[in-house]
C-alpha cells in the first residue's frame, strides 16, 4: 500500500484546503495511505504527522486558510534541516510528498527530489506568478476580495471627490493588480513589470477631474518601486487632489474560494493521485488550454511568467 504525505507551504491561499481534501479523498480511493503534515516543511522536519481520513477533511472545502497550518522554514533552507526532513519521510515510511505552495515551495520539493524523495506539487498561491501554468489555486479569489473592496471604496472616494491608492499583494509578479484594474475599472495600475512614471497617473487624473470625474482610483502592486506613502505624497503634491491610502494586505488570502479555484483545487489534487498511482513523480501539476496536466518540476520552476503588456495597455484606453 503507498504511503504519501501532504503539505502546505508558503503563504496561505484560498483552496488550499479544497486540494489538501482532494488528495485525501481521491488518495483513499485508489488504496493509499495519506498523512496530514502539519507546519509545511517545518513540521516535516519535526515530525508533525497524522494520518486523514475521509472525515478528517470533511467541511473545509469551503474555508479559507488550510486546516494543515502553514510556516516558513529557515532550517527548511540549510541541508542540515533538509537531510532532517528526509529522516522523517523515512521513519513513517512514506513513498512520496504532495507539496502544495507556490514557487519557493516548489523549490524545497525540488532539494528533496534531489535527495531521494519523490514529490508532486499542487500550485497554491494567490501571486499567479508559476509561469508553467495559466492559474494557481487562491488567484481567482483574491482578486475578486480586491474587486469587493474597490467597489467600496469607489463610493466613498466620490462622496469626497478624492483619489485612492489602492495597495495590492504581488512582489514580482503584478497579475492582481492588473486583474484587478482591468475589472475594477482603475484609472492607473502601478505593477513591477513596468516602470510607469508618476507624471503619467498624475496627468490621468487631472485629465479625468477637467473632464468631470469625481475620484480616481489606483491600484498599486506591492512590488512597484515606489513606496505608497511617497507616492501618495507625490499625487496630491502634483494634482492638488485629496489622496487616500488603503493597504489590503493579508486580507486578499482571507475568505471562501471561488468556484474557479475550488474547481482547480479538486481537478490538481486528482491529477496528483492519478500521477503518484501511475508510478509517476516529480511533476508540478497545472492548467494549459483548460486541461489539468503534469509537467517537469525542475523545468516548470525554470518557465517564467508572461507578462501580458496588450491588457496592460486596455486599463489606459478603457479608462479614458
Amino acid at each position: 500500500m503507498m504511503k504519501i504525505g501532504v503539505l502546505t507551504s508558503g503563504g496561505d491561499s484560498p483552496g488550499m484546503n479544497a486540494a489538501v481534501r482532494a488528495v485525501v479523498r481521491f488518495g483513499i480511493a485508489r488504496g493509499m495511505k495519506v498523512y496530514g503534515i502539519y507546519r509545511g516543511y517545518e513540521g516535516l522536519i519535526d515530525g508533525e504527522l497524522e494520518e486523514l481520513d475521509r472525515r478528517a477533511v470533511g467541511d473545509i472545502l469551503q474555508r479559507g486558510g488550510t486546516m494543515l497550518k502553514t510556516a516558513r522554514s529557515e532550517r527548511f533552507m540549510t541541508e542540515a534541516g533538509r537531510r532532517k526532513a528526509v529522516t522523517t519521510i523515512e521513519t513513517f515510511g512514506l513513498d512520496a510528498i504532495v507539496v502544495i505552495g507556490g514557487n519557493g515551495s516548489f523549490a524545497g520539493a525540488l532539494e528533496l527530489s534531489r535527495l531521494g524523495v519523490n514529490v508532486m506539487c499542487i500550485p497554491g498561491t494567490i501571486d499567479n506568478d508559476l509561469g508553467y501554468t495559466e492559474s494557481t489555486i487562491g488567484f481567482d479569489t483574491a482578486v475578486n476580495t480586491v474587486l469587493d473592496a474597490i467597489t467600496r471604496i469607489r463610493d466613498t472616494s466620490s462622496s469626497h471627490e478624492r483619489t485612492t491608492v489602492v495597495e495590492v499583494m504581488g512582489r514580482h509578479c503584478g497579475d492582481i493588480a492588473l486583474y484587478a484594474g482591468i475589472a475594477g475599472g482603475a484609472e492607473a495600475v502601478l505593477l513591477p513589470e513596468v516602470d510607469r512614471d508618476v507624471n503619467s497617473v498624475c496627468r490621468k487624473i487631472i485629465e479625468g477631474c477637467n473632464q468631470g470625474k469625481q475620484h480616481s482610483i489606483i491600484i498599486k502592486a506591492e512590488g512597484y518601486p515606489m513606496d505608497s506613502q511617497e507616492l501618495v505624497k507625490e499625487i496630491s503634491e502634483r494634482t492638488g487632489r485629496s489622496v487616500r491610502l488603503v493597504v489590503l494586505s493579508y486580507l486578499q488570502r482571507g475568505g471562501s474560494p471561488t468556484l474557479q479555484d475550488r474547481m482547480l483545487a479538486t481537478r490538481c489534487g486528482d491529477k496528483a493521485i492519478e500521477l503518484l498511482d501511475a508510478g509517476l513523480t516529480n511533476k508540478a501539476i497545472g492548467l494549459v488550454d483548460g486541461k489539468v496536466l503534469g509537467f517537469n518540476l525542475k523545468e516548470a520552476l525554470a518557465e517564467t511568467q508572461e507578462f501580458d503588456r496588450h491588457l496592460y495597455e486596455c486599463v489606459d484606453v478603457l479608462s479614458r
